[in-house]
């Protein structure tokens, strides 16, 4: 029992790494044109990034069968994707993006730093440069401002040597 308890909390704690990696990596990667909707307005509840959720449900119920099938551990790490699918809806569509009928406004310390970590993710048009990748963990939000300027000063030295460039050219 304290070890099932145990595999369950880890492959909970493992999944944000994963969503870490795979929201950097993955969605603002080739999965792009899946992610894209999630950056940009939409009307009605659906967005084609849920694709992402149903992928993850597909991978803990299968985990789960496979651990009744016989393979005990692996019903446990199923459990610990569910829930973790389970959380990012209630915390990520509820309070972060505000999805459902009723807005609660992140009041908590905790929930108000990732809220405002995800509107810095968003603050960056398109796939490139962004920031804050977490789900449910978000670096303190002096940091991620940081990055952001960062992230922007270096957009702002490329453009200016694209500029610079483009006149060389036009003087030649």
């Amino acid at each position: 029992m304290i070890l099932h308890l145990a595999i369950f909390l880890c492959t909970l704690v493992a999944m944000e790494c994963v969503g870490f990696l795979a929201h950097k990596y993955v969605m603002h990667g080739p999965g792009w044109f899946l992610h894209r909707s999630h950056h940009e307005p939409h009307l009605g509840v659906v967005e084609t990034n849920d694709v992402y959720l149903l992928i993850l449900a597909l991978v803990a119920i299968t985990l789960i069968v496979l651990g009744n099938a016989g393979h005990d551990p692996l019903q446990w790490v199923g459990a610990g994707v569910a829930a973790f699918g389970i959380i990012y809806v209630f915390v990520h569509d509820g309070i972060v993006h505000r999805h459902w009928p009723v807005r609660p406004k992140p009041r908590h310390p905790y929930l108000r730093r990732l809220y405002q970590a995800h509107l810095m993710h968003h603050a960056i048009k398109g796939r490139r440069n962004s920031v804050s990748f977490g789900f449910l963990y978000a670096p303190p939000v002096h940091v991620i401002k940081r990055q952001l300027r960062e992230m922007r000063e270096s957009e702002a030295r490329v453009e200016d040597r694209r500029e610079g460039d483009f006149l060389d050219e036009a003087r030649g």
